[in-house]
């Protein structure tokens, strides 16, 4: 390519991501959020917009990408938190608050890198930045994934794990999606939210009994500046393979999350995770879906409360 159309692709592409940006945001206003949540519990709104007031991302710089945090609540011991492909820190929000009591919780965005040692690498530097030395990790999907890696070469930092709704490293995720992500490359911003949405409420509502939380946050998701760059990196990480050497290391305790309907995770992969750990403890959720933490916050945060302690 001439430098000349160097320059005009690279002007486009931006030009793009700037139209993209202001496209698809995050609702700014009480009254925006009211109104994309509007079929969602009044009570469930309320926290959310609490949540999100009271406790601010925080930031921090790693290897030129910008991670987005949270960490506060009381205990001696610290619970990490960890998203899936489709989410951000505060899809946690119900567990992190529930939790803050008797724990020090923390939840991570990531950033679009498309490496699991540059996930890791994020990860342990916001631990070091707000001075823990090893904590508890409970990863959903993608994060589960990556709690995995995470056990198998940073051990040292980890007291326990829960691996939820989510899979061992295998080479079905990479054939299936391959060509989704070829074609997602060449697809313009817009086009992909909208197949996000089309997914979504094809497969994913459906599996958790159309939940209104569950529609409305996937929706904002949708919404969020840089969907499509996330959601490639994201894919990167999820076929990255590695090696499970050790299942527990040092005894490390483990416990495994699934759902009987889990729309994302056929019943073979489901199968896999659970042979890959024998030794761990086992909570199937009955009809629980991909996203039982948002749309069954009780329920699932007792089984993590259990766990923890």
């Amino acid at each position: 390519m001439s430098p000349s159309r160097a320059a005009v692709a690279i002007a486009a592409s931006g030009a793009l991501a700037v139209a993209a940006a202001g496209f698809y945001r995050l609702p700014r206003s009480q009254a925006e959020t009211r109104e994309l949540y509007a079929d969602v519990d009044p009570a469930t709104i309320a926290s959310l917009e609490a949540f999100r007031a009271t406790h601010p991302a925080q930031r921090l710089t790693v290897a030129g990408h910008t991670w987005e945090y949270v960490a506060f609540g009381e205990g001696p011991a610290t619970v990490l938190f960890l998203h899936g492909m489709s989410g951000t820190h505060d899809i946690w929000w119900q567990q992190l608050e529930a939790l803050s009591g008797s724990h020090r919780v923390m939840a991570v965005s990531y950033p679009p890198v498309p490496s699991l040692s540059q996930l890791a690498t994020g990860i342990l530097a916001i631990l070091d930045a707000v001075g823990v030395d090893s904590s508890a990790i409970v990863g959903s999907s993608l994060g589960g994934y990556l709690a995995q890696y995470l056990v198998q070469y940073h051990d040292d930092r980890i007291d326990r794990a829960v691996f939820a709704n989510t899979f061992p490293p295998n080479d079905q995720l990479r054939e299936r999606h391959r060509w989704r992500a070829r074609i997602g490359r060449l697809l313009p911003e817009r086009v992909v939210a909208t197949a996000f949405r089309a997914s979504n409420t094809r497969r994913v509502l459906p599996a958790s009994q159309g939940s209104p939380l569950v529609a409305a946050y996937l929706a904002e998701q949708a919404r969020l500046p840089g969907l499509k760059q996330r959601l490639l990196a994201r894919y990167r990480t999820v076929i990255e393979p590695f090696t499970i050497c050790d299942p527990a290391p040092d005894g490390l305790p483990l416990l495994l999350l699934q759902s009987d309907n889990d729309p994302l995770l056929e019943p073979r992969l489901r199968a896999a995770l659970l042979a890959t750990y024998p030794m761990a403890r086992v909570h199937t959720f009955a009809e629980g879906g991909h996203f039982p933490y948002l749309d069954r916050p009780a329920e699932y945060t007792e089984v993590l409360r259990d766990f923890l302690a």
